[in-house]
């Protein structure tokens, strides 16, 4: 009696680990909504690129795990990215006046373009880390807001 009790349980609970697990996981995509502040005006492009590791933040976008421009309609400008694994991610944002694709730069390598991180980190000298923009998506709606910087001015 015990031995088929004991076989009966562990049938119980490989089933249970057959039937819960996949959708477990499933629960575990989040949404993230970047609201983007600050555009200095309608021309171009907005583009995002959704990092999940500091390799490739903030400037390769094909080190990104979602990536994507919209056109530069109105400010605030809202993207949402749909079932993200849960995790740290860094959004890092550009806006592409010319719509070339690239943070345009001046001689001195400073940017001529807008940007912003998530969690808004101060820009000193460089990009920030991806740390300093890390947020986590786990399993529900995530909304962030990213304000825009122009170095030479709004």
């Amino acid at each position: 009696m015990k031995a088929k009790l004991k076989a009966v349980s562990l049938l119980v609970a490989a089933l249970v680990n057959i039937t819960i697990l996949p959708k477990t996981d499933a629960a575990f995509r989040g949404n993230l909504s970047v609201r983007v502040d600050g555009l200095k005006n309608k021309k171009g492009q907005v583009c995002l690129n959704i990092f999940a590791a500091s390799k490739g933040f903030p400037n390769n976008s094909q080190r990104a795990v979602k990536a994507g421009c919209i056109k530069a309609s109105k400010n605030p400008t809202i993207v949402t990215f749909s079932s993200l694994k849960a995790g740290n991610y860094a959004v890092a944002v550009i806006h592409d006046e010319n719509g070339d694709n690239n943070l345009n730069r001046n001689a001195f390598s400073i940017p001529t373009e807008g940007f912003g991180f998530s969690n808004n980190p101060i820009i000193r000298t460089g990009p920030p880390k991806f740390n300093e923009s890390a947020i986590l998506v786990a399993g529900s709606n995530i909304n962030i807001k990213v304000n825009l910087q122009y170095l030479f001015g709004n």
